[in-house]
């Protein structure tokens, strides 16, 4: 109860200081695209107000006393933007600010608007990704791509080219939660690692959270990827086509009313494709390979999106997509296919200090893997919508909302000791969270508590989070973050393969253990069959100065239970006697996760540099023993360095350098002569044929090859004209032509390497 008064009072006080003062907010927008300029700094000049633009575009200073001010804003490449604005007691002035480009660009990096932002946001492992960061690594096959930023993340364990699958701190594909405008995205990558899904030039921004995120975020227990698409030209018909020896693209982008007004109100169009060519480039340009299925991947990405944009900055916007993956190796067949469409609003009241935003979306994913005789399929088709509220009290946050997903699982799969295992699963799931940012003095402390509610598991998840950051010194910045989460859905992966390429999706079944024995021979009760994850993160960040920083974060992931599928399953059915491990179709393991990630950047007006270390640590206990899941690594290093040249600054030469230690694998111990007894005692021994058996060591006892890459690529940018520009590129893939595994038939013995030494040629044109 005296909780209650105390934030009773709080919000009366806040009240009645926001009655004696004024708010001015509004939007700042790009004046040749009418897009939203994001992370830029506004303030009052001559005063301590001020605050930074969200990925709408929004700002909202308050707490302003009455009078006349100059507000100003500037962001690299921009001229600075200034107007005075008029502030009463009790008013919430909507400012517009339009910036306009300047002549040159001189291409460095904005720092300022980064530092408020890290002074005022508690950002525990998040990373806030734009364009210009993706172009800033080497664009493999002449192409940046979000899947290749990615790869140099800390915390971030790729398989290269290997299946393109994120492991994040300790936790599996399965649970990252992938977003696209508010759609769930059930597969972000193809099965070359180098290309995701996500157009590059569309993205506005990428936050990738790597553990301890509030409660905004849910049904995930490792990591969320939320992804923000800019809408189409405002003003102009304009587009960007470009093609390479791995691949070719097309944008094209304008408005469907045109914007007459700077800032005014507009509604716009803009369609993406891109493909591969790989399988068919391969004979004339990579005939080297020693490999004579050559590179048999292929995708297409198709994205098409309409925006309409009002004149107070509400929007309302509507997209759809197809993405399709194909591998076609003789040993193992492999495809899939996502297709999908959704809506996203932002409403802003006149009157009113509050931020709606609402999205509603359905996808449908489905893959398929032939290997020999064994067939896999996993589908997943389900719709998600969410409505959010953003309140400003002075210079704290207030944010709250509901989520509410359904969905549908189809499974076939047969395991290793040819048992088959089949699941149709319908859930329904209902979420409600709130969270507060709360900026005092040096601290920056951020509450938030999520109920998510399983319905077709009748589990409600009651999940309280934590962050908060201390500002020791204008450089020197204390941080931790912490909480519950829980998901239903489950990975269809197998251990048993050497090199997981197949990605399924279960949701949590009834048909699991009764009881859990621990690490220390203890037995309990399975009353829930919710997987669920506690974080603990601390770490720091120094600036050293203007264009170095160093960042530092420890981590612990607590796995209390997670579900797999049933390595142990050997019976259909119940038998008497038996214990459930022989027979249920999944079973429940726990784990841990814990490492260090440190992370060193300079930037200045022509080099970049990039450095990640991470050294982490995973297990799993299923009960039966101890193994170390296949994405454990224990070392990962990332290396990137661009350098920009010229009279303009229209030369770019970087280079990127991986290095991971090898993931464990199951060995072959050797091969049997498997008999079924399908004619029961009856069944003559002399004459029967029976299968190939496999006698495996035990789990993940092996470690694969360490794995490292270096690549590299020259860029020239020509200018055209003021609104058309050629950009060719010169690369090389795996510069050193070291072998790396992509796949193991562990039958036929047969090895796939990844990508050899391939040098690239690309070309873009923008008009």
């Amino acid at each position: 109860m005296k909780n209650i008064f105390t934030i009773l009072g709080l919000l009366i006080f806040t009240s009645t200081a926001i009655a004696q003062t004024g708010t001015i907010r509004g939007f700042v927008y790009d004046e040749e695209t009418g897009e939203p300029v994001i992370f830029t700094n506004v303030f009052i000049k001559g005063t301590t107000y001020g605050a930074s633009t969200d990925v709408n575009g929004y700002y909202s200073i308050s707490k302003i006393p009455s009078g006349t001010y100059t507000v100003l804003s500037s962001t690299l490449g921009y001229d600075t933007a200034s107007a005075e604005v008029t502030v009463k007691k009790g008013q919430i002035v909507t400012h517009k600010i339009i910036l306009k480009k300047k002549a040159v660009d001189l291409k460095a990096f904005e720092v300022s608007a980064e530092k408020e932002e890290a002074r005022t946001e508690v950002k525990m492992s998040v990373q806030k990704i734009t364009p210009k960061e993706i172009q800033s690594i080497p664009a493999i096959g002449g192409e940046a791509d979000l899947a290749q930023y990615l790869q140099v993340l800390p915390g971030v364990i790729f398989t290269g080219d290997q299946g393109g699958q994120l492991y994040i701190r300790g936790g599996s594909p399965i649970q990252n939660k992938v977003l696209l405008d508010g759609m769930i995205i059930y597969n972000p990558f193809h099965s070359i690692g180098l290309f995701s899904v996500f157009e590059t030039d569309i993205i506005r921004n990428a936050d990738i959270y790597t553990g301890g995120f509030n409660a905004e975020n849910g049904g995930r227990i490792s990591s969320v990827m939320d992804i923000t698409t800019r809408d189409g030209n405002a003003k102009n018909l304009s587009g960007k086509v470009g093609a390479s020896t791995f691949a070719a693209k097309a944008i094209l982008e304008g408005p469907l009313k045109k914007q007459t007004k700077p800032g005014g109100a507009y509604s716009s169009f803009i369609l993406t494709a891109k493909t591969s060519y790989l399988d068919k480039s391969t004979d004339a340009l990579y005939n080297y390979i020693d490999n004579p299925e050559g590179l048999p991947y292929t995708f297409t990405d198709l994205y098409g999106k309409i925006s309409f944009n009002g004149s107070n900055g509400s929007k309302f916007n509507a997209f759809g997509f197809n993405f399709t993956d194909k591998v076609d190796y003789s040993t193992s067949k492999l495809d899939w296919d996502a297709v999908g469409g959704g809506a996203k609003f932002l409403l802003v009241p006149q009157t009113s200090p509050v931020l709606i935003e609402g999205d509603f979306s359905y996808s449908k994913y489905l893959i398929e893997q032939q290997e020999g005789e064994r067939f896999r399929s996993s589908g997943i088709n389900g719709f998600n919508l969410g409505l959010d509220f953003t309140y400003f009290i002075l210079d704290d946050e207030i944010k709250y909302g509901i989520e509410v997903l359904g969905f549908s699982t189809e499974f076939e799969y047969t395991n290793t000791l040819g048992r088959a295992i089949n699941q149709d699963e319908n859930t329904t799931e209902i979420a409600g969270y709130f969270k507060y940012k709360w900026n005092r003095g040096n601290w920056v402390i951020e509450p938030s508590f999520r109920a998510h509610y399983y319905a077709a598991l009748s589990e409600l998840s009651l999940e309280p989070r934590l962050g908060m950051k201390y500002n020791v010194s204008n450089k020197f910045r204390i941080k931790g973050a912490g909480g519950l989460y829980s998901q239903n859905l489950i990975s269809s992966q197998s251990d048993r393969d050497v090199v997981n390429l197949f990605n399924g999706f279960l949701s949590g079944p009834e048909n699991i253990q009764d009881s859990f024995t621990d690490r220390d021979g203890n037995t309990k009760d399975i009353d829930s069959k919710l997987q669920k994850a506690w974080h603990a993160i601390l770490g720091f960040e120094y600036d050293v100065n203007r264009q170095v920083s160093v960042n530092v974060e420890g981590y612990y992931k607590y796995f209390p239970q997670l579900t797999t599928l049933n390595r142990y399953k050997i019976f259909d059915d119940q038998q008497p006697g038996q214990p459930d491990v022989l027979w249920r179709d999944f079973i429940v393991e726990d784990g841990n996760a814990y490492g260090v990630d440190m992370t060193a950047s300079f930037k200045s007006k022509q080099w970049y540099f990039w450095a990640v270390y991470s050294i982490a640590y995973v297990d799993r206990w299923d009960g039966v023993t101890e193994y170390n899941p296949v994405f454990d690594r224990r070392h990962n290093v990332n290396l990137v360095s661009t350098y920009t040249f010229g009279k303009d600054l229209d030369w770019e030469l970087s280079a990127r350098w991986n290095f991971g230690s090898g993931f464990p694998f199951t060995q072959t111990q050797g091969f049997y002569e498997k008999l079924d007894f399908s004619d029961g005692s009856g069944t003559d021994l002399t004459s029967v044929n029976g299968d190939l058996g496999i006698q495996y060591a035990g789990i993940n006892d092996g470690r694969l090859p360490s794995y490292h890459r270096m690549d590299v690529n020259l860029k020239k940018t020509f200018a055209l004209s003021t609104s058309s520009t050629l950009e060719t590129n010169v690369g090389v893939t795996n510069v050193y032509n070291r072998e790396n595994i992509f796949y193991f038939n562990r039958i036929q013995g047969e090895r796939v390497d990844q990508l050899p030494i391939m040098p690239s040629v690309g070309v873009t044109l923008t008009f």
